[in-house]
């Protein structure tokens, strides 16, 4: 349990794995108050007001979390990634894949 005075990381993103990108971008945007920050033919980032929705491509990206924090140093190497924020991958215990945003990238 954290502290109640203690920061808690910020929830970046979270991706989901999509047959089609520019489609499922334009789905999310018919439907929801949201803005395209990035697309490209393997990923979009759609931002909203307290996160991001990620819509990958599978075998391209994995379906993952995206946090912000200040331990992603501690993952291992960072991968500097194309909108120029820098990460690594972890799996939690059950598998899933968790991106830890360095918070200085973001």
């Amino acid at each position: 349990m954290n502290e109640p005075n203690q920061q808690l990381d910020d929830l970046h993103h979270v991706a989901c794995v999509v047959r089609d990108v520019a489609e499922a971008a334009v789905w999310y945007r018919e439907r929801f108050r949201c803005e395209i920050a990035y697309e490209d033919e393997t990923w979009a980032l759609l931002r909203f007001a307290n996160a991001s929705l990620a819509l990958v491509t599978e075998g391209d990206h994995p379906a993952h979390v995206g946090f912000i924090t200040p331990s992603a140093l501690d993952a291992g190497p960072l991968k500097t990634h194309r909108d120029g924020t820098r990460s690594a991958y972890v799996t939690d215990p059950s598998g899933n894949s968790v991106e830890l945003l360095d918070s200085s990238s973001v």
